[in-house]
């Protein structure tokens, strides 16, 4: 089928350059002997997830526990959660998927770590665990490589528990420092720090830089979108993921009317101006969003789009537009190759 005969909004990746984002990925972090642990966030979907580990991905990384549930279910062997599991529901479930995968997870607190060690030893489970910091982020993470020091400590005393090293996101130059500081405290406990697990996709191609890190969780350079485009991260051609939209409505000579909205955009603008990059006509400028109406000021535009034509939008936040769709659709040279559910859509 030709990419023109898909119905419209829809998302579109081409598979060309999604693949060469993935390895070159791979290629770079093989170069500098980091392990490469792809964010699944940013797609969701199990086949993508499996290029990137047969690409040489080390494993995966998750945000939330639904989706490693559904990550796992598809073959994936390798998970990281770096996210603060709690509640009785959650941590028994966590200890069903150990049974079934290798988990490591990540705690920012003493209740944290208890409560995955009581689950651990509730289920005969030896669970790895990484101590969280905040690189200057501001959200979760010990604020202080002696607090990062002493929850080691307490996770490596812990029942069930198997202290794994540090994480931390984004990746940037708070991270050596922390890093250092925290494993000078840890000496005399002869606790070794094995993993470093930095992140961010901004980052990636700077993780040989922070010399403490020893793997990367890089997650939008799969798609692209506009943020990283705009921020000189990924170059327009290497942009796989687009929303093919139609102009459905001229109804002034400066303004058009696309069929994809914020139930297909998002409405993130990610700091951005305006709700996406229309690559066919760059001038164009997408200044507001209804549910399914998106405004188009094509006063900018030498030449403008008339009523039927199909445009691509290359979204502000790839991620979330992943989380609005059922399906993604695959092409090759403008034919449709494959269409994948996103399995893990709603997984939050």
């Amino acid at each position: 089928m030709d990419i023109s005969q898909i119905d419209t909004p829809a998302a579109v990746v081409d598979l060309n350059l999604m693949q060469a984002n993935i390895l070159q990925m791979q290629q770079y972090m093989d170069e500098h002997g980091i392990a490469n642990r792809p964010h699944i966030k940013t797609h969701k979907i199990p086949e993508i997830a499996r290029l990137q580990v047969e690409a040489g991905a080390a494993g995966i990384t998750c945000q939330k526990l639904t989706e490693a549930e559904i990550m796992a279910a598809a073959g994936i062997q390798d998970i990281f959660l770096p996210y603060n599991v709690l509640g009785e529901s959650k941590l028994d479930r966590l200890m069903d998927l150990a049974h079934r995968a290798t988990i490591s997870v990540t705690a920012d607190s003493d209740f944290v770590a208890r409560g995955l060690s009581s689950a651990a030893v509730r289920s005969g489970i030896d669970l790895l665990v990484l101590v969280e910091f905040d690189s200057g982020l501001n959200r979760c993470g010990v604020q202080s490589p002696q607090e990062a020091a002493e929850l080691a400590r307490l996770i490596h005393r812990l029942p069930g528990l198997r202290f794994g090293g540090l994480m931390t996101y984004p990746s940037n130059e708070n991270l050596d420092p922390f890093v250092r500081e925290t494993k000078k405290n840890l000496q005399t406990d002869g606790i070794q720090v094995l993993c470093v697990s930095g992140g961010g996709t901004q980052s990636a191609r700077e993780a040989h830089t922070y010399l403490e890190a020893t793997e990367h969780r890089p997650g939008s350079y799969v798609y692209g979108d506009r943020y990283w485009l705009e921020h000189g991260v990924m170059p327009l051609e290497t942009c796989a993921l687009t929303v093919v939209s139609t102009i459905v409505s001229r109804p002034t000579p400066d303004r058009a009317i696309l069929d994809a909205g914020s139930k297909s955009l998002s409405s993130d603008t990610m700091g951005l101006d305006g709700y996406g990059f229309i690559i066919e006509y760059p001038q164009a400028k997408i200044y507001n969003l209804n549910e399914e109406h998106g405004y188009v000021d094509v006063s900018a535009c030498i030449q403008k789009p008339e009523i039927g034509e199909r445009v691509r939008v290359i979204p502000n936040h790839c991620c979330a537009v992943s989380n609005l769709f059922n399906q993604i659709v695959g092409s090759r040279q403008d034919q449709v190759e494959v269409v994948w559910p996103v399995a893990a859509r709603g997984a939050v």
